[in-house]
């Protein structure tokens, strides 16, 4: 009998968790206030609480709940300062498609826990398609893009195949996501 309510109580903690993520997954409706304030910090994260509230037409206190309650629900997950790649000497832009010898969940945690190490992997995405992972990386020359392929990415357990495209030029980079009406 006790096991049985052991095995229960846990079924119901698993159940609940598996409740929490995906209410935390779904989409949060915002209002056209919340937008506002959103919109403006994707712009610049800098801003103090009194000009942001300016610019969304709120007092001080107003202002700063609402960033609070977007920061606590992880609509703003953090704030972070870009920098210019080519200022730091980051000359080389490269995608790189991985695929893997088997798609099980070991294989997949194994790779995606090894790129995790990685400064120059600036994103990493599971791709459907040819290939079962896409990376952007970033480095400042080819003989480092070689340490990385060689030298590392290779050698990561699972790997069958890596081919690179070298983005000639960005045509286009934003931060700012777009916002639902």
């Amino acid at each position: 009998m006790v096991n049985q309510t052991y095995i229960n109580a846990i079924k119901y903690q698993k159940m609940t968790i598996k409740k929490q993520k995906i209410a935390n997954s779904k989409a949060i409706a915002l209002d056209a206030i919340d937008r506002s304030l959103l919109f403006h910090l994707q712009q610049d994260a800098r801003l103090t609480n009194a000009e942001l509230a300016e610019k969304v037409c709120l007092s001080a206190s107003p202002c700063l709940r609402r960033v609070r309650e977007l920061e606590h629900a992880g609509v703003i997950r953090q704030y972070v300062s870009l920098l210019d790649p080519l200022k730091l000497g980051l000359t080389v832009s490269v995608f790189i498609q991985v695929s893997l010898e088997k798609q099980m969940r070991g294989a997949l945690d194994t790779f995606e826990n090894a790129l995790m190490k990685r400064e120059e992997v600036m994103e990493c995405y599971l791709m459907t398609g040819d290939s079962d992972y896409l990376l952007r990386v970033v480095v400042c020359d080819m003989q480092s893009l070689e340490r990385f392929i060689v030298d590392y990415l290779a050698k990561i357990p699972g790997v069958s195949s890596i081919r690179s495209s070298f983005a000639l030029k960005q045509v286009k980079y934003k931060t700012a996501l777009p916002l639902p009406s």
